[in-house]
Formats: structure tokens, C-alpha cells, sequence
């Protein structure tokens, strides 16, 4: 998986320039970047985004880590300047994976034996997720307005599923074909899904779930796609590899691919998004310091 209590933060830098994306036989869309920096930390990552603007992610910051080493990983929430730390109680690291429009927030804590477990936090109180009751690790990567809730889980063999966890029952996804790991990433309020899973070939390809089938949506072109997250009309954010091992965002809208990058990155990962026409993510720079973005994408 990639990379949340003081309240200050260091201004986001809004560039003064914007990126085409390109797609073949598609009109291109432009994406002004706000890039988006935890005061104090040595990386920042977003991860998700509400319709409110309300955005989630984690960072790392200098100190001791429990479990080891001179960084630490803390998930955090960020309404506009406000900037809440959240930290599951007694974890050794913390992220944040989305946020849905009533301000509920999914993550992933690592626990003092190096055990992973998802969770919910909701109104400042933490609820485990557990999965389903073979597993032995869990992650909680997507929340929708209705409360359901999906991520993965790894059983007893080291086999990696998706599930869906709505009205306290779980729901197991194994796309099909798939080779040993299904990741449930994202889920909008029809009820859809997006999933990444191993290929044949050790690749990643994406799929949509709609409930009864599995629709392939990987990125033309590319070594592997990671489908992260998806709105409401079923656009949907990617992070990609290209056949040159670099990572790139990118955004299917309207039936058609755009791929999108950070300025002067050697890397982009699209996380989350939302109905507002913004993603966000987060990019490896040319300097020294991982930064998240937020982007307005526009016709």
C-alpha cells in the first residue's frame, strides 16, 4: 500500500502553469496543480478527496518510529487551512485512505506486532476493520456516502482478496482471472467499484464492478494499472507504468483516457477524486520532497 492533531500547515503553492493531458482521438482536458505540503513533514501523500474539497492522506515526519528508524507515518484530514493528525491509538504508523461527504474517513494502522488492520474513523472515534473472519491482515481503502466500505484482505495462504462491507456483512470480490491478489480501492454511491488485480504476467490491471460483472478499464498502453478511486458518473483516477518502469496518473472521463502529470516529476500517482472535477494524488519530485497535489481538470 502507499505511502491524521496540531493544525498548521504550510500553504499549498499553486503553479502558475497548467499540463495538458493527452489521449488518443480525445479532446484534452487541463489540469491546474495545487500542490499540498504537511508543515514539519518529509513527504506527503493525498489520498483522498469528499465533494466538500475536504481532503485525507499521510506524511512522514522525523522521530522515532516504533518499529524502528528516524520516520514516522501519521494519516491526516485537511478542511480548507485546518489540518487534523489522525493516528489509530498505540499504532506505530497510520494512513489515510478517503473520506466520503459526511466527513467519515478509511485507513489502514499497523499495530505493534507489524499486523495490518483497516479502520474507520467517524466523529473522532476509531472502529476497526477487521475483514472477513479468515483473514489474517485487512486494509480499508474506500468509503461511499452511504457508509459501505471496501479494501482487502490477505487469508491464511498469503492470497489477497477485495471485499465489501455494507450493512455489518462482508462481501468477498475475486476479480476474474485474476492471480492470487484482487484490491478493492474505491466505491461511489451507485454502488460501484473499482478493483486492481494481478495478472497472469505479474501486471496489474484494472476492473469496474457494477455488482454483477467485471468491466476491463486499464490504461491503453500501459505495464500495469492500479484503478485507485471513482466518482459518481464512473470516472475513474489510475496510477500507470509505462514500458520505461515510470509512473503516471491517469483519469478515464467520459469513456476516453487522459493521462496526467505533475510538473517536473519523475512521478505521478492518481489517488481519489471527486464530482467537482479534481483529483488528487501525489508525486515523486525532480528535488527531494514527495508532495501531494490537488487537480482541477477542465475542457
Amino acid at each position: 500500500m502507499k505511502l491524521c492533531k496540531a493544525f498548521v500547515m504550510v500553504a499549498p503553492i499553486v503553479l502558475a502553469f497548467m499540463i495538458l493531458a493527452v489521449a488518443a482521438d480525445a479532446p484534452m482536458l487541463t489540469f491546474k496543480y495545487t500542490t499540498v505540503r504537511v508543515k514539519g513533514a518529509t513527504a506527503t501523500a493525498v489520498s483522498g478527496i469528499n465533494n466538500l474539497g475536504v481532503l485525507v492522506g499521510q506524511y512522514q515526519a522525523k522521530g522515532a518510529n516504533p518499529s524502528g528508524g528516524n520516520f514516522s507515518t501519521h494519516g491526516f484530514m485537511l478542511n480548507g487551512t485546518q489540518l487534523t493528525r489522525i493516528d489509530y491509538p498505540h499504532a506505530m504508523q497510520t494512513v489515510c485512505s478517503q473520506i466520503n461527504s459526511s466527513g467519515a474517513v478509511v485507513g489502514t494502522f499497523t499495530d505493534s506486532n507489524s499486523a495490518t488492520h483497516g479502520f474507520l474513523y467517524n466523529g473522532g472515534k476509531f472502529t476497526e476493520i477487521h475483514g472477513p473472519a479468515k483473514a489474517t491482515k485487512s486494509f480499508a481503502n474506500g468509503i461511499n456516502d452511504n457508509g459501505a466500505i471496501v479494501g482487502s484482505y490477505v487469508d491464511s495462504t498469503g492470497a489477497v482478496h477485495g471485499f465489501l462491507l455494507e450493512g455489518g456483512k462482508y462481501k468477498t470480490l475475486d476479480v476474474p482471472g485474476a492471480i492470487l491478489v484482487s484490491q478493492a480501492t474505491g466505491i461511489n454511491n451507485k454502488g460501484h467499484i473499482v478493483l486492481y488485480w494481478n495478472d497472469a504476467n505479474g501486471n496489474t490491471e484494472a476492473s469496474l464492478y457494477n455488482g454483477k460483472t467485471y468491466k476491463a478499464i486499464s490504461v491503453p498502453n500501459a505495464i500495469s494499472t492500479n484503478a485507485m478511486d471513482l466518482d459518481n458518473s464512473d470516472d475513474v483516477v489510475f496510477q500507470w507504468l509505462d514500458g520505461n518502469a515510470n509512473y503516471h496518473g491517469a483519469l478515464l472521463h467520459d469513456g476516453k483516457y487522459y493521462t496526467f502529470d505533475h510538473p517536473n516529476s519523475l512521478g505521478t500517482y492518481g489517488s481519489g477524486i471527486n464530482d467537482n472535477n479534481v483529483v488528487v494524488g501525489y508525486f515523486a519530485p525532480i528535488h527531494t520532497y514527495i508532495g501531494g497535489f490537488t487537480a482541477v481538470y477542465t475542457k
